[in-house]
């Protein structure tokens, strides 16, 4: 399986037959301003919620892809209102794809929509694929509800949010791993905005004292799992 990273929490996961997009907002971040958003293919789309730095490209490459979205009800709502009919949508349970099985799991965030309508609950997605299971925790404070992960799945991945201020910083992040047992973290959400500007040094720090691995991938960086 491939990861490439687009900035934010935008990336793209490769498996065998399918090409996964989670979280499209690339045109709105400047540090994405390399990556051209008409050359990313998709197959499917998943959104974990609805505030527009995760669905601000969602609509124009679905149209362009005509991949099926994976999302909450309510943001299928206002998908349906942009044209957007190739939707599934799911709440807290667990499905299976043509690529593998998708669980939508809880995040502790809030969720709006462009227009400023409910978007329902934030979520993350456990994916397993190709023989390997991976955690994708949307955006998201450190909980307790990460450690029942650790009974359902064995994962060899964990992508989390370390930006802080709207989501787990390093520090949090690392325990998050602790929490779900994955010894291996690709941090996302952070550097977009001032707010969430990291620094560096420190969160791989917080990870070697936690005795996990952190990778931070550039923006158009493409690495094998």
């Amino acid at each position: 399986m491939k990861y490439t990273y687009y900035g934010q929490s935008c990336f793209l996961l490769e498996t065998s037959t399918a090409k996964l997009l989670f979280d499209p907002f690339i045109t709105g971040n400047s540090l994405a301003a390399s990556i051209n958003v008409n050359s990313i293919e998709a197959d499917y789309i998943l959104l974990s919620h609805g505030h527009s730095d995760h669905i601000g490209d969602a609509v124009a490459i679905a149209k362009r892809t005509n991949a099926k979205v994976i999302c909450m009800p309510e943001v299928n709502t206002w998908l349906e209102k942009q044209g957007i009919t190739n939707v599934h949508e799911m709440n807290y349970g667990k499905y299976k794809f043509d690529f593998g099985s998708v669980r939508m799991v809880w995040a502790t965030h809030s969720s709006s929509l462009p227009d400023g309508s409910y978007g329902g609950n934030p979520a993350g997605f456990v994916i397993d694929a190709d023989n390997l299971q991976i955690y994708y925790a949307g955006d998201t404070g450190l909980t307790l509800e990460m450690k029942l992960l650790a009974e359902l799945y064995q994962l060899e991945y964990a992508i989390l949010p370390i930006g802080g201020n709207y989501t787990m910083d390093p520090a949090d992040a690392a325990i998050a791993a602790d929490y779900v047992k994955c010894n291996t973290v690709i941090g996302v959400h952070y550097d977009s905005f001032p707010v969430i500007t990291i620094d560096k040094n420190f969160a791989q720090e917080s990870f070697k004292r936690a005795q996990k691995n952190l990778l931070l991938p550039r923006i158009g960086e493409t690495i094998d799992l």
